[in-house]
């Protein structure tokens, strides 16, 4: 049996986030694991369930404590995923959905090299521009910044075996949901990971 853990990746502004807050709904059995960052938290963002907002100290502690599974600067913060945060529930017998940057997801496919791989794509590369200015929390030059660095994100899709389009946030949340029963099946027990 394969280890119970599947990664979502994407270019930044796709949606991934918003994605996963609708396949709670959809796929509940898994569970999604939660990142730290060094960035602030966005309007209605929840520390402990969306990110933990750490200090960059705070960050450096965990890294020289080896804390994360993977970790990586992206638009100028540092976004890490903890190791409890998918040893404790794949111990428990969960599934476990990782939320990654493109870095971090083939970081932990070195670990979990039977891990589910799913590319999260814009309608069209347009609608992604406009997702990154309308967000509102970068300045002109970032957004150009994240632009250049989502054309090289795009290219790394076939890397991944599985593909969805976000152009309906509940119908992609559904499209991944199905992919998640057919690779690994209704809610079950899983393999623990070992130590």
């Amino acid at each position: 049996m394969t280890t119970r853990l599947a990664i979502l990746s994407g270019p930044g502004g796709v949606g991934k986030g918003t994605v996963i807050a609708a396949l709670r709904d959809v796929a509940p059995e898994w569970h999604v694991s939660v990142s730290a960052t060094t960035r602030a938290a966005r309007p209605g963002e929840r520390d402990g369930v969306d990110y933990y907002f750490v200090s960059d100290e705070r960050f450096d502690r965990m890294i020289a404590e080896d804390a994360f599974l993977e970790w990586a600067t992206f638009g100028g913060n540092r976004y890490g995923t903890p190791w409890d945060s998918v040893r404790e529930p794949l111990a428990g017998g969960r599934k476990v959905l990782l939320e990654l940057e493109i870095q971090g997801a083939f970081a932990v496919r070195k670990e979990f090299p039977d891990a589910t791989l799913i590319f999260l794509h814009p309608p069209d590369f347009e609608v992604l521009r406009e997702r990154l200015r309308g967000r509102g929390t970068d300045d002109p030059e970032r957004v150009r910044q994240r632009l250049a660095l989502a054309e090289w994100e795009l290219a790394q899709a076939p890397a991944f075996e599985h593909h969805v389009t976000n152009d309906d946030v509940r119908a992609a949340a559904e499209r991944i949901a199905a992919i998640l029963r057919d690779v690994h099946g209704p809610a079950g027990p899983s393999t623990a990971l070992a130590e």
